[in-house]
């Protein structure tokens, strides 16, 4: 990925979490967004969350991103400038869920073979 790439990725990572924290900030409270991966034409970004919570924070925070995409669309227009702004689509991130799992996963074993190696 090119330089402008990582520079146009950070951006708008930036800028949602702002409007996320200003903006809505009664109802993201427990989001924070993770990546944003925008393509290379700049017309699709995925957006990547995660959710400090159980399910039903998960559940909300989905059904609020499906509620509240475009107007977090159109704060980012005012605040970005870009040849095109991306559409945004939001996908839950569970890359720490799965971490924690292999460190859990790991512990187990680690107790198992009696203890003795270090990671």
């Amino acid at each position: 990925m090119s330089n402008r790439g990582i520079r146009v990725n950070e951006l708008i990572m930036r800028e949602i979490s702002d409007i996320l924290h200003t903006i809505y900030q009664g109802d993201t409270v427990k989001i924070t967004i993770t990546e944003v991966a925008v393509s290379s034409d700049l017309r699709n970004a995925r957006v990547y969350y995660s959710v400090l919570g159980d399910e039903g924070d998960s559940f909300l925070a989905e059904k609020f991103f499906a509620s509240k995409h475009r107007q977090i669309r159109s704060e980012l227009s005012r605040r970005v400038v870009l040849k095109y702004l991306p559409q945004l689509k939001f996908y839950e991130d569970d890359s720490i869920e799965r971490g924690t799992n292999v460190l859990k996963l790991l512990d187990e074993l680690d107790e198992e073979g009696g203890g003795d190696h270090e990671y």
